[in-house]
C-alpha cells in the first residue's frame, strides 16, 4: 500500500491547496483564522472494508485531503489497481447505509463520483463499502460514519480535528439553497437537465433545496425581492446568464440591499449563454467544457460549497436609470450578434455561431467616443467644473499575465423542505410532472439500482446527522411572496426594447463616487478616444461565453473592468481570426493592430452613430450614452473551491 501511495505523491502534490472554503455568507477577512493547510498526500484515515455487493472482495482504503485511495487485498492483491484513485474533485457526496436484514451487523459507506470516461465525458459511479470489522452494528456504524464525516468535511472545506475524534457533530446543518430554473433555457432542456443531473447531485451532497420554475421575464427579480434571505444559504439559477442578472438586480432593488447583495448566488449552466459558468469552471481548475459536461463540472463545485467576492458594474443609462452588471457591456459587433441570435434560439449555443457568420457578412462600423479612468490612476473627485480630458493618441495595450407588482402565487415548486406557498401549488397545462422528493442524503434510489435482486433493496439510508428540532426537516420556512415588501419610490423600468419588453433597472445600490452626472465633463486623469469602432466590450470576468475567453487574466474580484475594443479598418478575416483565437484566450498574442485593451475602474461610452444596439449582460438596453463604475467585491459568488490549471488528469 505504501508503494502505491508513493506512486501517487507526484500527482497529489499538484493538487495541494488550502482547505478553507465553507458554505454560507462570506466571512469577514479579519475573522478568518484558517488552520494550516494539509499536504495533499497526508493520510487521514486508513482501514479495511468489504466491497458491496461482494463482501468477499476485501479493500484497503486510505483517505487523504485530495483523494480516496483503494487497494484490493483479497482474493488477489494488486500493487497498482486500476481505478484505485478517487479524486475528491470528482465526488458529489457520500452517505451511510444499513442493511434491511436485522441480523446483518455490518454498516455501509457509500460515495458518489463523476469520473471522466474514455470519451472525456463524466459518468456517474457509485462506490459502496462494507464496514464489518466489529462484532456489533453500533461499532460498525460508528466507523462508517467516521469515514463519511471525514470525507464530508474535506468536500466542504471544514477543518478536521488534529488529534480529536471524528464524529458527525463536526457537521453543521445542511446548507439550504433556493434553485430558480428557467424551463425554457437553452433549447428548452433546462428542466430535463435539472431533473436528471442537478437534483440528484444536490441530494447526494446532502444539500436542502427549494426549486421554483420561473414563468416570465423579471419573475426571478420579483421573487428575490420578497425572500426572507436569512433562511437561505444561497440562490442558484439554472439557466443562462440572463436569470442571474435578474436575481442580482432584484437583490439590489430591495430596501435592505446592503445586506441582501451579500447573499451568495450561483449559476448552473442550462442556457445558451453560459459565460459566467465558463469562468467558474476555469476557476475550479477544470478544463474547458460545454453542454452537459460544463453543467456537471459546475454542479460538482456547487456541491462542495465555497464562495468568492464578485465585482459588480453599476451602469447608468441615458435616461438616468441604473442597472448592475456581473458580466459585460457591449456595443457594436458583439451586441449585434447577441441580439440577432435571438431569432435562432432553438439552436442552443449554435445560434451564436450562426449569428457571428451573418454579422461578418454585414460588418458595420460605429462612430463613438470612449472615455475611461485607467486602473493605475488614483480617483479624482468628479466635479462638473473640470473640462473633458482628451488623450493625444490612442493607447494599444496588452493585458498583463494572469495571476414591483404582485402576481399570482408561485407555480411548479419542488422541494425537500416543507416550504409553505401562499396557496397550494398549481399545475399549468403541459407543465412538467412534479418531481418526487429526493432523499436528503441520496443513496436510496441509487442503491436500489445497484442491487440486482428481486423485492426491496437490501440497504436503506442511515443519515449521518439526525434532524434535531428546528432543523429544515422539522421547521417551516417563511412563504415566498413575489415583489418587495416595500417598493422604493424610485423603482422603475427602462423604456421598452424594440421587442416591446421592458428591461428592469435597479434604483438601489452604492453611489458611483468616480462618476460625474452623465453628460457632465469628466475629471482629470481620464483617457478619451474618438473614432470608428467595430466593437467595444467592457467585461468583468474572464469569459464572454462558455468557450470564449475574452479577458484571460481577469478575476472575479480584481476590482477592474476590462475594456477591449476593435477599431475600424479591420478585415473580416482578421476579425474572424480574433474570435477563433478567443476560444483559447490567445487573441491578444496575434498582434492585431486594431485590437486594443485597457484595464479601468470606470468608463463612459457615447455612441455618435444614430442607430445601434447596446447590451448589458446580454440583455438589450436603451441606446444612447452610458457610463459605468466597478464596485469591487459587492456581490458574493458560489464558485466552489479554487483549483489549479491542469489539475484534471
Amino acid at each position: 500500500m505504501n508503494g502505491y501511495l508513493e506512486a501517487q505523491e507526484q500527482w497529489d502534490q499538484r493538487l495541494d491547496q488550502e482547505l478553507t472554503w465553507s458554505w454560507g455568507h462570506r466571512p469577514r477577512r479579519e475573522a478568518m483564522a484558517p488552520p494550516p493547510p494539509l499536504a495533499a498526500s497526508t493520510p487521514l484515515l486508513h482501514g479495511e472494508f468489504g466491497s458491496y455487493p461482494d463482501p468477499s472482495l476485501r479493500l484497503a482504503l486510505t483517505l487523504t485531503p485530495q483523494a480516496l485511495h483503494i487497494q484490493k487485498l483479497r482474493p488477489k492483491p494488486e500493487a497498482r489497481p486500476r481505478g484505485g484513485l478517487v479524486l475528491l474533485t470528482e465526488v458529489s457526496g457520500c452517505c451511510t447505509l444499513r442493511s434491511c436484514n436485522p441480523s446483518d451487523s455490518a454498516a455501509y459507506f457509500c460515495i458518489y463520483t463523476y469520473p471522466r470516461g474514455r470519451r472525456k465525458g463524466r459518468r456517474k459511479a457509485t462506490h459502496t463499502f462494507q464496514a464489518d470489522g466489529a462484532a456489533t452494528y453500533e461499532e460498525n456504524r460508528a466507523e462508517a460514519q467516521r469515514w463519511a464525516t471525514a470525507l464530508t468535511c474535506l468536500l466542504r472545506g471544514l477543518p478536521l480535528p488534529g488529534d480529536g475524534e471524528i464524529t458527525s457533530q463536526l457537521l453543521p446543518r445542511p446548507p439550504r439553497l433556493l434553485l430558480l430554473v428557467n424551463p425554457f433555457g437553452g433549447r428548452g432542456l433546462a428542466w430535463q437537465w435539472c431533473k436528471n443531473h442537478v437534483l440528484p447531485m444536490i441530494s447526494e451532497a446532502g444539500l436542502s433545496f427549494n426549486l421554483i420554475q420561473t414563468e416570465r421575464q423579471n419573475h426571478a427579480r420579483e421573487l428575490v425581492q420578497g425572500l426572507s434571505l436569512s433562511e437561505w444559504d444561497g440562490i442558484v439559477t439554472l439557466s443562462g446568464d440572463g436569470l442571474l442578472y435578474e436575481v442580482l438586480n432584484g437583490l439590489l432593488d430591495r430596501p435592505d440591499w446592503e445586506e441582501a447583495v451579500k447573499t451568495p448566488v450561483g449559476i448552473l449552466p442550462c442556457g445558451s449563454g453560459n459565460a459566467l459558468a465558463g469562468a467558474v469552471n476555469q476557476h475550479g481548475g477544470f478544463k474547458p467544457a460545454l453542454g452537459i459536461d460544463l453543467l456537471l463540472n459546475c454542479s460538482l463545485l456547487l456541491c462542495r460549497g465555497g464562495s468568492h467576492p464578485l465585482d459588480l458594474l453599476s451602469v447608468t443609462l441615458a435616461s438616468g436609470s441604473r442597472c448592475f452588471s456581473f458580466l459585460s457591456v457591449a456595443w457594436g459587433f458583439v451586441s449585434d450578434v447577441d441580439i440577432q441570435s435571438e431569432r435562432f434560439r432553438a439552436l442552443g449555443s449554435a445560434r451564436f455561431t450562426l449569428s457571428t457568420v451573418l454579422g461578418l457578412a454585414t460588418l458595420h462600423t460605429y462612430r463613438g467616443r470612449l472615455s475611461y479612468l485607467p486602473a493605475t490612476m488614483e480617483p479624482a473627485s468628479p466635479t462638473p467644473a473640470h473640462g473633458l480630458s482628451r488623450a493625444k493618441s490612442e493607447l494599444t495595450l496588452a493585458p498583463a499575465p494572469a495571476p414591483p407588482v404582485a402576481h399570482s402565487p408561485l407555480h411548479r415548486s419542488v422541494s425537500d423542505l416543507p416550504l409553505p406557498l401562499p396557496q397550494p401549488a398549481l399545475m399549468s397545462p403541459g407543465s412538467p410532472e412534479p418531481l418526487p422528493i429526493l432523499s436528503l442524503n441520496g443513496g436510496g434510489p441509487e442503491l436500489a439500482g445497484d442491487w440486482g435482486g428481486a423485492g426491496d433493496a437490501p440497504l436503506s439510508p442511515d443519515p449521518l446527522v439526525p434532524s434535531p428540532p428546528g432543523s429544515p426537516k422539522a421547521a417551516l420556512l417563511s412563504p415566498i411572496i413575489e415583489g418587495a415588501p416595500e417598493t422604493p419610490a424610485s423603482s422603475e423600468f427602462l423604456p421598452p426594447t424594440p421587442d416591446g419588453d421592458p428591461v428592469a433597472v435597479s434604483p438601489g445600490g452604492p453611489l458611483d463616487h468616480l462618476l460625474p452626472p452623465l453628460g457632465s465633463p469628466l475629471p482629470p486623469g481620464w483617457v478619451t478616444l474618438e473614432g470608428d469602432f467595430v466593437l467595444m466590450l467592457a467585461i468583468s470576468p474572464s469569459h464572454l461565453g462558455a468557450d470564449l475567453v475574452a479577458a484571460p487574466h481577469a478575476r472575479f474580484d480584481d476590482g477592474l473592468v476590462h475594456l477591449c475594443w476593435v477599431r475600424g479598418g479591420i478585415s473580416r478575416t482578421a476579425l474572424l481570426r480574433l474570435f477563433l483565437a478567443m476560444e483559447h484566450g490567445s487573441h491578444f498574442s496575434l498582434g492585431c493592430p486594431q485590437l486594443c485593451y485597457a484595464p479601468a475602474r470606470a468608463f463612459r461610452l457615447e455612441p455618435l452613430t444614430p442607430r445601434g444596439v447596446l447590451t448589458v449582460d446580454g440583455e438589450q438596453v436603451e441606446y444612447g450614452p452610458l457610463q459605468a463604475q466597478v464596485h469591487p467585491g459587492l456581490g458574493t459568488l458560489l464558485t466552489g473551491p479554487p483549483g489549479h490549471s491542469g489539475r484534471e488528469p
